[in-house]
């Protein structure tokens, strides 16, 4: 993939958002666009920063290890589950964590941070919305009491909730599970669990992000419709 090549694809995604927030009342502004990345090699990742994306989203800490210290200065989320044995290495590589569902996690995180002697790491928790047996998440019956014990804990700032809503090729389908994080985010924040009015809602996808910014998101996870089809295997 050439620079060129993302660019036109960015363009097109860059519309949608743009047509979406119109619909919702919203700025294209307060969208941030994570290009997914997962599976793509090194030098498709390099065009796509070439062509002016600068957010990313990894979901296997061995793949992002090998391939984030060779590409030139991006912005770095982990969308994939993160095993608490794999927390040290994840926060010296990341800049934010998008899928922390324990307070385990959360506190391996934030000890690694310290240890480190950084500023604390940016977290979401992520919510296992349409409460899939076969998905990672917290359920979002227990989310209120996770983002209290997380947001207590000194070496992470807990910045809002992820979730992936049940598959389904119909946008529209998605749309309740988006309404009901939002609805969960929205409660947290009147609580002072979240930061009121800056909380970070990460949903949506390539197939499903136009009816995710019109229900709140703020971040969106495209990878598809930026990078075409991913490598088989």
């Amino acid at each position: 993939m050439k620079p060129a090549d993302f660019f036109a694809n960015l363009i097109k995604v860059r519309q949608r958002i743009h047509a979406a927030c119109q619909r919702a009342g919203r700025m294209p502004e307060e969208i941030t666009l994570v290009a997914v990345s997962k599976k793509m090699e090194a030098a498709r990742v390099a065009a796509a920063i070439a062509a002016g994306q600068r957010v990313f989203g990894e979901s296997y800490l061995q793949e992002a290890e090998a391939k984030i210290p060779g590409l030139p200065p991006a912005c770095w989320h982990c969308i994939g589950h993160l095993q608490s044995n794999k927390a040290k290495k994840a926060a010296r590589l990341f800049d934010l964590i998008q899928t922390v569902d324990s307070e385990k996690l959360a506190a391996r995180l934030a000890a690694a941070r310290n240890e480190m002697g950084a500023d604390d790491l940016d977290i979401l928790l992520q919510v296992n919305i349409g409460e899939e047996p076969q998905k990672f998440g917290v359920p979002p019956l227990e989310t209120p009491a996770l983002a209290r014990a997380v947001a207590a804990i000194k070496g992470v700032r807990l910045c809002g909730l992820m979730a992936i809503p049940p598959w389904n090729p119909d946008p529209e389908a998605s749309r309740p599970f988006f309404r009901r994080l939002a609805d969960l985010a929205a409660d947290l924040a009147a609580k002072g669990v979240l930061p009121a009015d800056e909380y970070e809602l990460s949903m949506g996808m390539s197939h499903d992000f136009e009816v995710a910014i019109e229900e709140g998101a703020t971040m969106i996870r495209v990878g598809t419709a930026l990078f075409g089809p991913r490598p088989a295997g």
